[in-house]
This record gives C-alpha cells, sequence and structure tokens, in this order.
C-alpha cells in the first residue's frame, strides 16, 4: 500500500507543479503588462520593472496554492483515472478513504511549504518588491489624507507628512496629550530617522512648543531622541496589505491597535485567514477526487480542468468576499476565515456521496 501511496503522490505533486509553475509565470506576465505604463517615469527601467515583477512572484504564489492544488490534483488522478489506474487500485483492496489520506499527506506537505512561503518569504519579498518601486519611480509611501498619516500614539497624536520607502519620516508634528486630555506640546520635526540598535526615532530639526497654563515656551533642538510605540515594521503596514504580512507582524499591530483602541477588525480577520488559509489546500484537493473519480466514466478532460478552475477562484473569491463582509458588518473573525473553509469542506462531501450514487 506503501507503494501505491507514493506512486499517487508523485502523480499529484507533478500535476500540481506542472499547474502552479504555469499560473505563477502567467500572474507575473499580467504584472509586467500592467508595469509597462509606468515604464520610464524616474529611473524605472526595464531591468528595475523585471526586479519588481521578481520580487512580487512569492506573493502570487502564496495566493494560488489552492487553486494549483486543485487543478493540479484533478490533472494527476484524472491521468490515473483515464488509463484505469484507480480502479485496479480500489480492487486491489484501496478504499476510497485511503485514497483521501494519500492525498492528505501530500496535503500537508503543500501546507507546510505555503507556510514558510506566506511568513518568512512573501512578506520580506513584498515589501522589498513595493519599496523598490517606489524608490525607482521616486515616489512616496500613500498617506490616507490630504495632510499626511494621522496616527494615535498613547497619549499623543501623530502627523506625517511622508514616508519614504526606507521609512524614514518627513514633516512630522506630535501633538502630546496630558491625563486630562488637554494639549501639553506640539513638536514639529523636519526628518525622523529610525535606530533599531536603540529602538527610538532620532528626530533632526526640532521645535517644540510647550504648554504651561496660560503660557507657552518655544525650544529648539539640532536633534532629539523620540521614544515612541510606532516603528518601521508597524509602519509597514502602508507598504504591504494585511493578507500579506506575516502573522507575527499582525499580531504586533493589533495590539498597537488595542492599546489605542482602534478598531482591528480587517487585521484580525487577515490574521485569523492567513492562518486557516494554507489548510484550504487539502479541502482543495479532496474537493477534485469526486470530478476525477468520476470522469473516466463520463469523459470530458477539459471540462473538468475548466471546473476545476473556477472552483478554485470561486474558493478565493469566497474567502476575499466574507473578509469583507466581516469587515464591513463587524463579524467574528472565526466566522468570517472559517466559513469558506467549511462551506468547500461540505461541497466536498456533498459532491462525493452523489457522484458514488451515480457511478
Amino acid at each position: 500500500m506503501k507503494i501505491l501511496h507514493r506512486y499517487i503522490a508523485r502523480e499529484v505533486l507533478l500535476g500540481i507543479g506542472l499547474v502552479f509553475l504555469g499560473l505563477v509565470l502567467l500572474f507575473a506576465f499580467f504584472d509586467l503588462i500592467h508595469e509597462l505604463n509606468d515604464l520610464g517615469h524616474g529611473n524605472y527601467t526595464v531591468g528595475r520593472m523585471f526586479v519588481y515583477v521578481l520580487l512580487a512572484m512569492p506573493a502570487h504564489a502564496y495566493e494560488l496554492f489552492p487553486i494549483s492544488a486543485l487543478v493540479g490534483t484533478l490533472y494527476g488522478l484524472s491521468n490515473l483515472s483515464q488509463y484505469s489506474e484507480i480502479t485496479v487500485m480500489r480492487a486491489a483492496g484501496m478504499s476510497k478513504r485511503q485514497l483521501g489520506l494519500a492525498i492528505g499527506r501530500v496535503g500537508l506537505l503543500l501546507v507546510a511549504i505555503s507556510f514558510v512561503v506566506g511568513e518568512w518569504i512573501m512578506p520580506i519579498s513584498e515589501s522589498a518588491a513595493q519599496q523598490w518601486r517606489l524608490t525607482a519611480l521616486n515616489s512616496l509611501v500613500a498617506t490616507q489624507f490630504r495632510s499626511g498619516l494621522w496616527v494615535k500614539d498613547e497619549k499623543s497624536f501623530v502627523n506625517i507628512q511622508e514616508i519614504l520607502p526606507d521609512s524614514t519620516l518627513r514633516g512630522i508634528k506630535i501633538y502630546a496629550f496630558d491625563q486630562g486630555s488637554r494639549l501639553k506640546s506640539i513638536r514639529f520635526a523636519e526628518r525622523g530617522e529610525y535606530s533599531s540598535l536603540e529602538g527610538t526615532w532620532k528626530l533632526s530639526n526640532v521645535t517644540e512648543t510647550l504648554f504651561e497654563g496660560d503660557r507657552a515656551k518655544l525650544a529648539r533642538s539640532a536633534d532629539q531622541a523620540w521614544q515612541s510605540m510606532l516603528t518601521p515594521s508597524v509602519l509597514s503596514v502602508l507598504l504591504v496589505e494585511p493578507e500579506q504580512m506575516s502573522l507575527w507582524n499582525l499580531f504586533t499591530y493589533i495590539k498597537h491597535l488595542r492599546e489605542n483602541q482602534q478598531r482591528t477588525t480587517r487585521f484580525e480577520i487577515a490574521q485569523w485567514s492567513k492562518a486557516l488559509y494554507p489548510f484550504g489546500i487539502i479541502v482543495m484537493m479532496w474537493l477534485a477526487m469526486p470530478f476525477a473519480m468520476y470522469r473516466s466514466r463520463s469523459g470530458g478532460f477539459g471540462r473538468q480542468i475548466m471546473l476545476g478552475i473556477g472552483l478554485g477562484l470561486s474558493f478565493y473569491l469566497t474567502i476575499r468576499l466574507f473578509s469583507f463582509l466581516g469587515e464591513l458588518n463587524n463579524w467574528s473573525p472565526w466566522v468570517s476565515t472559517l466559513a469558506p473553509n467549511v462551506a468547500f469542506l461540505l461541497m466536498t462531501i456533498v459532491l462525493g456521496r452523489w457522484m458514488e450514487r451515480r457511478a
């Protein structure tokens, strides 16, 4: 039985590998076409454009894992079914449950790979890609308002006019309040650079206005240390979408938002989705089983592949839809993240039983 399991795993992995490579290259080609619009702006040359597309590929790879698993498993099992190999395996004593376990073991391997890509490779490459692109285009990190980015930092409100791709800040205003919510001081700095060794920001050309009762005192300094909960990793949220951040960065940012009594729904949904999304690979592989088992009796291989692609895209879009609905309606992150996986798992069970009765 172990020999059969290895043989099935080899065929399925081969199919998944071919589909995965094709989809990743296809999405990279789409990125390349999209980036042609900015070619020639600033220092954005053809070489820099190709580097950006390569750095963006891990993000596509992570998102395409479940779709590739579904289509690749469907391809691999359909090949086995076409030559009646699955029929022979089942006649030799392999049950449908054992076939599902063999596929599930392959799925666990892909889940582990997906976690590695999603946690260590994708966040770094995506951040590097955005920084590379912004630097080449001589652009700034997008801010949320015309007046710049506004962030709550404990008892202070911080306004940042510009954030450079290397996390350098320009035009910083810090409005500090006392325990009675009275304005205590206003500090303005032309520039701010983060020191990772000291864990503080070094502000340059600082002008500070101190309010003491009915009086205001003005002080100037060439540089000044600023201890803040804001770090480059927190500000990196502006470069990378929450769904493309690592679990640790999401946890850190959620903690920061909670300490400042701000809404965390979107980031909590992204955190739980990041933790559960790889397990959708196994669900997708099991979903391919009923179609592959039924295919030998019905034909239409191309139709089955198109159906697999459609189901894979439906899975991805359903996850995004529930994420948006959860954020709008303030649903529990468990509801927003578990519902798509549970729905497709139930679909797998129902389709499996329905097709087995028709067989």
